[in-house]
């Protein structure tokens, strides 16, 4: 049985956002939470998004051919896609069936360090240990080995919010477990609940620009992804999905969790560029110009000292649009922070109620990547939006989204009762939306999740097979 709340649905949220008249039988919805051992109702919001991102695409359709399509998104399959690959990418083994991808060893060991460890002062910190860079400075600031009762000892001998502000200065990643009513009445909560979930801020003026010719919303549309794990590579994906030609850019040194690169990568092409290297940076540049969106996940301010900030591009590429994707957004006391899911779940309340509701003792993770998918749909949601903004009216545009606004929007959708039972994971044979990728991606033989969302004209599909990174030029498609 749910609960109410008085705030509008995910959905209709963004659809305020969008603004103007939608159809009301232009979308159907299906099904409904509980999905997993949780009071969020994890699986409609995200459904939610994607219908929302698939509007986006219908408005666009629109202005390539004056018809509208109908939507369908069920909820089940998504709330599906927060799960990850270990659960629904399917490999084909030596025998010729598709089983389960086998857990990373990189990801369970960082799972099992990045939870909630109690503090000094009886308050509880989530330490992120993704990637050894990053994992190294946290055990820097921790002086322990990485290993769970070390951090666990480590952690107890720090007051929470000391910790929390040590973490930061080492340019580490963490976050104090805080109430959702803590998260409010602090400083960045405030600023956060003071913004719409997705920012799209026109930076420019420029001629409106048609659509370019093709068969698909996005069609013809160019996208530079320069983004890592999860969140800012399901926005790539997403408008992968919908037709763009999506290139992928990333240097051989930067690292990468190979199952996330895998999950994220269907249908886009993939190149290496070092933007640290002047002539690498020329080209990246070049590729720019001719662009329509350029996606970043990126610390905040960390491109714009190598000239990639929105501005600069701006410059160079009037009508460009501009997407961020971080932890913190778009301003507040906390913007310069780096994050991950697990911290946006920390800070804004999300770890505690999970863990209060469902655990008692001690603060908990939801089962599944909340915050990162739920990203990613918003981010390229904002993108088709200013796309189809910059057709009507021209103009460079910048979107913001955020993981930190992603957990405030889930918990703006009320809790559920009833969810003890739920089944808790969802098995990749429950879902007939497979599609096969091989030709050599050095992945094998899969069969994966495939698009969600459908579409009466136009599906959502995956034009390309899944690359390995680095093996296609760093040039465009002719259009």
């Amino acid at each position: 049985m749910s609960t109410t709340s008085r705030n509008p649905s995910a959905f209709d949220e963004l659809m305020a956002i969008r603004g103007g008249q939608l159809a009301r039988d232009e979308v159907t919805i299906s099904g409904s939470d509980p999905l997993f051992v949780s009071p969020f109702r994890i699986g409609a919001t995200l459904a939610g998004a994607l219908a929302a991102r698939a509007v986006a695409a219908n408005d666009l359709w629109e202005l390539r051919t004056g018809r509208r399509q109908s939507i369908d998104v069920d909820v089940r399959a998504a709330a599906a896609t927060a799960l990850g690959g270990e659960d629904m990418t399917l490999v084909r083994d030596a025998t010729g069936e598709y089983r389960p991808a086998p857990l990373s060893p990189d990801v369970e060991h960082m799972v099992s360090l990045t939870q909630p460890w109690q503090t000094a002062d009886n308050r509880w910190f989530v330490p992120h240990f993704n990637l050894p860079h990053l994992e190294r400075r946290v055990l820097e600031v921790l002086r322990c080995a990485p290993a769970p009762e070390s951090v666990r000892a480590a952690v107890r001998t720090w007051k929470a919010d000391d910790l929390e502000d040590a973490i930061a200065a080492a340019g580490a990643c963490g976050g104090v477990v805080r109430t959702a009513e803590e998260w409010l009445a602090h400083p960045h909560g405030a600023y956060l609940a003071s913004r719409p979930v997705v920012e799209i801020t026109k930076i420019g003026d420029s001629a409106p620009e048609p659509l370019p010719g093709g068969g698909d919303p996005l069609s013809g549309i160019r996208v530079l992804d320069l983004t890592r794990i999860l969140a800012g590579p399901t926005a790539g994906l997403g408008m992968a999905e919908h037709g763009a030609d999506v290139l992928m850019v990333t240097a051989p040194h930067l690292p990468q969790v190979p199952p996330f690169v895998r999950d994220t990568s269907h249908g886009k092409r993939s190149t290496y560029l070092d933007f640290t290297k002047p002539d690498e940076a020329a080209r990246l540049r070049e590729l720019a110009r001719d662009a329509d969106v350029f996606i970043e996940g990126y610390r905040p301010h960390r491109l714009e000292a190598h000239g990639f900030g929105a501005g600069e591009l701006a410059e160079d590429r009037p009508g460009l649009v501009y997407v961020s994707v971080n932890c913190f957004g778009s301003g507040g006391p906390f913007e310069t922070r780096a994050g991950w899911d697990q911290i946006a779940q920390a800070v804004t309340g999300i770890c505690d109620l999970q863990g209060r509701m469902t655990e008692a003792g001690r603060p908990k993770l939801t089962p599944v990547y909340l915050c990162d998918f739920l990203t990613g749909f918003l981010a390229s949601f904002g993108a088709m939006l200013a796309l189809a903004r910059r057709a009507r009216e021209g103009g460079t545009y910048r979107v913001q989204v955020s993981l930190g606004q992603s957990a405030m929007l889930l918990q703006r959708q009320g809790l559920i009762s009833g969810f003890e039972n739920a089944p808790g994971r969802l098995r990749p044979d429950e879902f007939e939306r497979y599609a096969v990728t091989d030709d050599g991606t050095g992945y094998g033989d899969l069969k994966s999740l495939g698009p969600v969302i459908r579409m009466s004209e136009t599906p959502p599909r995956w034009s390309r097979t899944t690359p390995q990174l680095g093996s296609s030029r760093p040039e465009w498609i002719s259009r």
